[in-house]
């Protein structure tokens, strides 16, 4: 069909209210509405699903709304992996978010145009509508997901996320490059074991101070053209069926007109045993969420609630009106026309843009960038930057050479993944670099299983596996090739990464070298599970809802029957069967780091260990969240012998969320936080260590000393829990990061004395560089209330500054009337009479409970008055 979008939009430009509208808009055809009022109810039923199929006879093609975009396009083959979220948030720089924002939307159109079908029909994660950003608040560093967020504070998570929906959707509100879905409302955060059963009864003050700004920011400011429901319930109502958060926040208070997506299996809670059991049956369920303003219902195939009919049966049984569903599939159908989802391929926006737009080297080259500014540099005795090039450099530990600890959960895959050890053998060429693992995440490291101890038949006549190859990704039909191999072993050849979907069948014996506890995986970053006599020992088949590995025992000498299923989907590095063997010890890294100018210790947790929802059987582990932030013991003991022999050490830790760093802290001389830091991580961690930029990354969230210094993990106060509220001194305060320089403040104009309430202010220091290296400083503002239950102090503003030596730059700041304010014990958003103090600097105001103190200028006045502001 064609869709001359321009003037139809036009014609709909009268009845924009507010932000934005998702008004009906025509089309060759007729309005969004006047498709709707041609369906039939089953058809209608059926578009209410994420996974839409066709109505051919209204010219309306299949398509799949599933697509995730966290830091990139995930789950598609090649793309550009930026920094996992939280590492986005610590380059605390929205004007760089902006622009991944739009090379993400970018790579998006070229997936869609890759794989969209002559009569428009998309498959999942190959569409427009993109299931990103999650401005959840990570109040707390058990939760594993809590690195796909930007992190513990409010107005950072706000303004990083306003920033990547306007890169995301483009300046051009009716025609979206790609449309940005903000998730999950709301208090999603953990623990993930609970998710579908919890009910959340956050404090008032706590939902308008804490749970709910960035939402509103993202729809008011960002002008999110959709929202996702969250699983938990809130105050006794699942999330994605009430009407407090759908109605009268969003739709009502905050004027959103677009639509709201279910998260996938939510509305199956509202009524399943085990969950919410909110509703009896699943007619009264879709019921209750398109009531309450959800349009789209994501499910899991066998969910009742994923079947049109059950749908069709709550019109029929009186318990939805057609006309509310009529109102849910037209937001949708509007959704879909502002895209350009339902035109012709030459009538279809950003032509621009072609299929092979993703992964290229400009994208790759923003993304080193991205990389470098996410680097937090949180400890330096003055080791770096190297003085000189090392002559030998010993690189260990489990993310050394790791590609998932680059990518993080919800990622794509890179192209050309640069590690850190490929990292450091680049940037030091003439070093004599050795790379020994030493250690695994949480067990004796995984070893290539030597093919002398696999066999295609039990009595072990024969060596090697079956190989059976598979034309497609799920092992289906009859397999296009078969052979014996020495080991389960495949490798793409370059440029034959591109454009491939296979996978592959292992099948055959294998004999343990020795009796113990054994671990197995398929190296490669791609979707796998193995069998081991018929026991599942790993499943990573579907990566949106992972298990982690498993133990077995073997014997010495047995010999057992094992299976290996693969994916090969794009770039996967080279899959290899691996095991662990109970006889390890870590000689071979000592001696290595023994003969070292410089020791490189990679250590942390991957997405294998902290993530959605997982079954992760290792001790400080559950549910994909951790019940311990410490190092996990194997590395803890590795990182303490390797530093005892008293050489040059970094330590560089990956990881998603914050770890108790402790005894790090303490003994080693220098301490980068990489999180999981995307396709060209390792390159920009080489370039930090050897001084070629001066870090300034800065944390999004505090690095506790213990789990024991937060309050309970299901307990969802505020109080006792981020830099606002925490009791004690942290190991590493929100805002926190060390430069390779010097910046110096001070004060370049009076600041008023006193100033009403609800008035704003404005405000300005000099910065200068006192140091030898250029450098970019994150100039932060508190604000601190004294008295009553304020919190401790709140980031109010920041910006990011890029000096050379010796300069010096004013900088200026407006504050608005809400900076003075606080919010009282029944949500009250007020401005109090009485002191305030302002602070200007490069962390968070010096004090007793901050450690590591910055640079800065304090600023007291006095508020006259009393006024009440809006919550948000």
């Amino acid at each position: 069909m064609n869709i001359d979008r321009r003037s139809v939009c036009a014609k709909a430009a009268a009845i924009v209210i507010g932000m934005y509208a998702l008004s009906a808009q025509a089309y060759s055809g007729g309005s969004a509405a006047d498709l709707v009022a041609q369906m039939t109810l089953e058809e209608k039923a059926s578009l209410l699903q994420h996974d839409s199929p066709a109505i051919a006879r209204l010219g309306i093609p299949a398509y799949n709304w599933w697509n995730e975009g966290l830091h990139g396009v995930a789950r598609a083959g090649n793309a550009t992996v930026f920094p996992q979220a939280i590492g986005l948030a610590a380059t605390w720089n929205s004007a760089l978010m902006k622009r991944v924002g739009d090379t993400v939307a970018t790579e998006f159109r070229a997936k869609y145009l890759e794989t969209v079908g002559a009569d428009g029909a998309t498959g999942i994660y190959r569409g427009l509508t993109v299931w990103s950003p999650n401005v959840n608040i990570f109040r707390d560093p058990r939760w594993g997901r809590g690195q796909e967020t930007y992190g513990e504070d409010p107005y950072l998570t706000s303004l990083m996320g306003v920033a990547y929906i306007q890169g995301l959707q483009g300046d051009d509100p009716l025609a979206p490059k790609v449309s940005a879905t903000v998730k999950h409302l709301a208090v999603h955060s953990g623990p993930e074991s609970d998710r579908h059963r919890d009910d959340v009864h956050p404090a008032p003050r706590d939902l308008v101070e804490t749970y709910l700004p960035a939402f509103h920011a993202t729809v008011t400011q960002g002008k999110a053209l959709s929202v996702m429901c969250a699983y938990n319930a809130v105050d006794g109502v699942p999330a994605c069926a009430n009407v407090p958060l759908l109605k009268d926040f969003l739709r009502g208070a905050w004027k959103f007109r677009g639509h709201i997506v279910s998260d996938c299996g939510a509305v199956a809670d509202i009524h399943l045993d085990g969950a919410h059991r909110y509703a009896k049956t699943p007619e009264e369920a879709v019921a209750a969420a398109v009531n309450a303003g959800t349009d789209l219902v994501c499910e899991f195939g066998g969910s009742p609630t994923a079947a049109p009919a059950t749908t069709v049966r709550a019109v029929k049984q009186g318990l939805l009106a057609e006309a509310a569903l009529d109102r849910a599939i037209q937001r949708l159908l509007e959704a879909r026309i502002r895209l350009g989802l339902l035109e012709t391929p030459g009538n279809r926006p950003y032509r621009q843009i072609s299929a092979k737009d993703y992964d290229t080297p400009a994208h790759r080259s923003l993304n080193l960038e991205t990389a470098r500014q996410s680097l937090v540099l949180l400890k330096n005795d003055g080791l770096l930057p190297l003085k000189k090039a090392p002559r030998h450099i010993a690189v260990i530990g489990p993310n050394a050479h790791s590609i998932d600890a680059l990518v993080g959960n919800y990622s794509g895959t890179p192209s050309r993944p640069v590690t850190v050890l490929d990292g450091i053998r680049a940037r030091f060429p003439n070093a004599q670099v050795s790379y020994v693992e030493g250690t695994g995440w949480v067990a004796p490291p995984l070893q290539d299983l030597p093919p002398g101890n696999l066999y295609s038949d039990a009595a072990c006549t024969q060596a090697g596996l079956k190989l059976e190859r598979f034309d497609n990704t799920r092992l289906q039909g009859t397999p296009s090739a078969s052979e014996t191999m020495a080991q389960a072993q495949f490798k793409w050849g370059w440029p034959d990464a591109y454009e491939r979907q296979t996978s592959a069948r292992w099948s055959g014996y294998v004999r343990a070298a020795e009796s113990g506890m054994h671990n197995f995986r398929l190296k490669g970053g791609q979707p796998y599970r193995i069998r081991v006599d018929g026991q599942l020992v790993a499943d990573l088949w579907d990566i949106a809802w992972p298990t982690a590995k498993t133990e077995i025992r073997l014997q010495a000498g047995k010999v057992y029957r094992i299976e290996i299923e693969a994916q090969q989907t794009g770039w996967s590095g080279e899959q290899r069967l691996q095991w662990s063997k109970p006889s390890f010890d870590d000689t071979a890294a000592l001696e290595a780091a023994s003969k070292a100018d410089l020791i490189v210790y990679v250590s942390g947790l991957n997405w294998e260990l902290e993530g959605e929802e997982m079954s992760v059987q290792a001790p400080g582990f559950a549910g994909g969240d951790r019940t311990s932030i410490d190092l996990p013991a194997p590395q803890e003991a590795l990182l303490e012998r390797l530093a005892a022999l008293g050489r040059p050490m970094v330590l560089v830790n990956m990881s998603g969320s914050a770890m108790a760093l402790n005894w790090a802290e303490g003994n080693v001389p220098a301490i980068i936080q990489a999180w999981y830091p995307g396709g060209e991580g390792g390159q920009a961690v080489a370039e930090l260590i050897a001084g070629d930029f001066s870090p300034s990354g800065r944390l999004p969230v505090t690095f506790y000393k213990a789990a024991a210094d937060l309050p309970p993990f299901k307990d969802y106060s505020m109080q006792g829990r981020t830099y606002k509220y925490l009791k004690g001194a942290p190991l590493y305060p929100f805002g926190h990061g060390l430069s390779y320089t010097h910046f110096s403040y001070s004060a370049s104009a009076a600041t008023p004395k006193t100033v009403c309430a609800g008035c704003g202010i404005k405000l300005s220091v000099d910065v200068k560089n006192d140091g030898k290296y250029a450098g970019d400083e994150v100039v932060q503002v508190y604000v601190s209330r004294p008295g009553g239950s304020a919190p401790t102090s709140t980031l109010t503003a920041f910006t990011r500054v890029h000096l050379e030596p010796g300069e010096r730059r004013r900088i200026a700041f407006a504050l608005d009337g809400k900076a003075m304010s606080t919010v009282d014990a029944k949500g009250n958003r007020i401005v109090e009479a009485g002191s305030a103090i302002i602070w200007v600097g490069g962390g968070q105001p010096a004090g007793a409970t901050v450690p590591h103190p910055s640079s800065g200028v304090r600023q007291q006045l006095t508020v006259k008055g009393r006024r009440q502001l809006p919550q948000f």
